[in-house]
């Protein structure tokens, strides 16, 4: 005789707490104790780290949302072998044209890991897979007009974070394509995936979405909460001495976008919160971000593998640093 289970979340005997119901949970702890919550957040300093917690967040979301509906939408309805039909022949070319083709492919850096494997999976060129990866999420329209709009009247920074990210993809997949080798990507990496056809591909859309959704909102939440407590605990005479300080300045904002790991759709305005350091290093910031950062080293590792990552991402950092100096200098006019 079968066993009915009643509700599956206690099969086994053991109950699973989904992140619903601790929204839920939080929510009506939030209503219940609200007039307690009003008289310990009456302070000041804890209402100016709100105000810009809240306004990174308000700014933020609808380019977030946006950003995983194009997504999802990728991964659904735009099959790997169309991309591989419009690639040349030749290989360097074919970095160029994937690496251009992230300007009219919208994509988080979730979502470009598992459509590069796919590419690679359907015989792409490692070198043009991973110049889609890294351009994808960094050069897209979403994110130059998230960019344009947390820095008003100044159009050299959209421009700067172009040319620099595109740039960073397009050395990083010659560079690959010169010293790169295949074995190090793991074979799981290279297998063959199976195109989503029918209803699946609206199953595909809506689950892809909602995943890099809840993955986004968290790092996002998590940057603006970094941002709120910087303009508050930090003294605004230290980033003032930072901002003198050009090189460590650098430095510091290349391994904060690491450590941060925000979605590119919404880091530009994590970034312009910082608004005592100069543009450049924010622009650096905006640079390394998207090409490399903790999440995005633990997806490629899972993926194509530690050899693959462990080889890659430290690289790709050095890569995105000198590339996004190099526009800074190029089109903000030095080191403000």
């Amino acid at each position: 005789m079968e066993t009915v289970v009643d509700n599956p979340r206690r099969a086994g005997g053991r109950w699973r707490v989904t992140s619903m119901q601790v929204l839920c949970a939080l929510l009506v702890l939030a209503i219940v104790g609200q007039n307690w919550l009003r008289e310990a957040f009456d302070v000041p300093a804890l209402r100016t780290a709100s105000t810009v917690f809240v306004a990174i967040c308000v700014q933020a979301v609808p380019f977030l949302v946006l950003g995983v509906l194009l997504s999802g939408a990728i991964a659904a309805f735009v099959p790997a072998k169309v991309l591989r039909a419009v690639l040349p022949r030749r290989e360097s070319a074919a970095v160029g044209v994937a690496g251009a083709s992230g300007i009219v492919l919208a994509g988080c850096e979730c979502a470009s890991v598992p459509v590069a494997r796919r590419l690679i999976g359907q015989g792409v060129a490692p070198s043009a897979a991973l110049a889609f990866l890294l351009a994808a999420p960094a050069v897209n329209p979403i994110v130059l007009v998230s960019t344009a709009v947390a820095f008003p009247g100044e159009p050299a920074m959209v421009l700067a974070r172009f040319v620099g990210s595109l740039a960073t993809a397009l050395v990083m997949g010659w560079l690959w394509m010169r010293w790169g080798k295949l074995e190090w990507i793991a074979e799981r990496a290279l297998r063959r995936l199976p195109d989503v056809q029918g209803r699946r591909r609206w199953r595909v859309f809506a689950e892809t979405a909602r995943a890099d959704l809840v993955d986004a909102a968290g790092f996002l939440v998590l940057g603006a909460l970094v941002a709120a407590a910087f303009g508050v605990l930090i003294p605004s005479e230290w980033f003032s001495t930072l901002g003198e300080q050009i090189v460590l300045a650098v430095l510091v904002m290349a391994v904060l976008a690491v450590v941060l790991s925000l979605c590119s759709e919404a880091d530009a305005f994590v970034a312009s919160s910082l608004s005592a350091l100069p543009l450049l290093p924010r622009l650096v910031f905006l640079v390394v971000g998207p090409a490399i950062d903790a999440k995005l080293f633990a997806l490629q590792a899972g993926t194509f593998g530690r050899r693959f990552a462990l080889r890659f991402a430290p690289v790709t950092f050095v890569v995105a640093i000198v590339c996004g100096l190099a526009a800074g200098l190029l089109f903000l006019g030095g080191v403000r």
